[in-house]
């Protein structure tokens, strides 16, 4: 243990790129939940990643060919979700998790003979969180403003949309899974909204987002202190917070129907 090891300058440019993912995450994973399909962000943020590391072969450097890459690859996840769940609606999950693992193994695939294949698969699982800096999230920031308007602006008219919702997934975790990992994506999309499912309407997304910011904070803190993966560590944080919450929160009968965006 070392608290002289919390370094600001590594730890605040950290937290807000969290907070930039919860932005549209969590209003994201309330809908996720409402729709039953909890395991369309790893699919969706494993597609991303999948474009990233086809980039990579490519030799596609720059930062923003590889945000394009990763941005086709989930828009193109989104548009084969979005036939899927109007074909066959009736084993939708199932189809976001065979199109997770082909997504997953594919990856396995590209990067069996590179050197660091397995230290790039793990950065994009994990995510390295840590080494985020200020002028990474120019950009970023931009983006989650202009989805999060969208998302808070349209509310149930375009977001209930197959085809919009998917899109606005798409858009929001290929921003993300770069910044903070695939395992991260799917925490800040699910955690906090399990944590203030029942909780009254004006209250739900209020409360997911303090469990998010209270969970990245704690996880960052605690990761400096110990030394331990970051990554790891706030998804611990934000599954404690969420059981603590939902703990001490209303019971079903008392929760209010959940809104998109609410």
């Amino acid at each position: 243990m070392n608290p002289d090891a919390i370094d600001l300058s590594i730890v605040a440019p950290a937290f807000v790129a969290g907070v930039l993912v919860l932005m549209t995450h969590v209003p994201l994973g309330v809908q996720v939940l409402k729709r039953g399909i909890v395991f369309i962000d790893l699919a969706i943020a494993q597609i991303a990643a999948l474009g990233v590391i086809i980039a990579g072969m490519a030799d596609l450097d720059q930062g923003w060919l590889v945000q394009l890459a990763a941005g086709t690859a989930a828009i193109l996840g989104a548009f084969l979700l979005t036939w899927t769940e109007k074909r066959w609606p009736e084993v939708q999950e199932a189809q976001i998790g065979v199109l997770f693992v082909l997504a997953a193994t594919g990856s396995l695939l590209l990067l069996a003979h590179n050197p660091h294949g397995g230290e790039h698969l793990r950065d994009l699982l994990a995510g390295q969180i840590l080494w985020v800096r200020y002028d990474q999230l120019a950009v970023p920031a931009i983006a989650t403003a202009l989805i999060a308007i969208v998302i808070f602006g349209l509310r149930n008219k375009q977001a209930q949309g197959r085809l919009g919702f998917y899109l606005l997934f798409a858009l929001a975790v290929t921003i993300s899974v770069q910044l903070v990992g695939v395992y991260l994506v799917f925490a800040s999309l699910i955690v906090p909204g399990l944590a203030a499912r029942h909780y009254p309407g004006p209250l739900r997304l209020a409360i997911a987002y303090a469990v998010g910011i209270a969970g990245y904070g704690m996880g960052l803190v605690l990761s400096t202190v110990y030394d331990l993966p970051s990554g790891a560590l706030i998804v611990w944080c934000l599954a404690a917070l969420a059981m603590v919450v939902y703990g001490f929160g209303p019971s079903k009968s008392h929760g209010a129907k959940t809104t998109f965006a609410e």
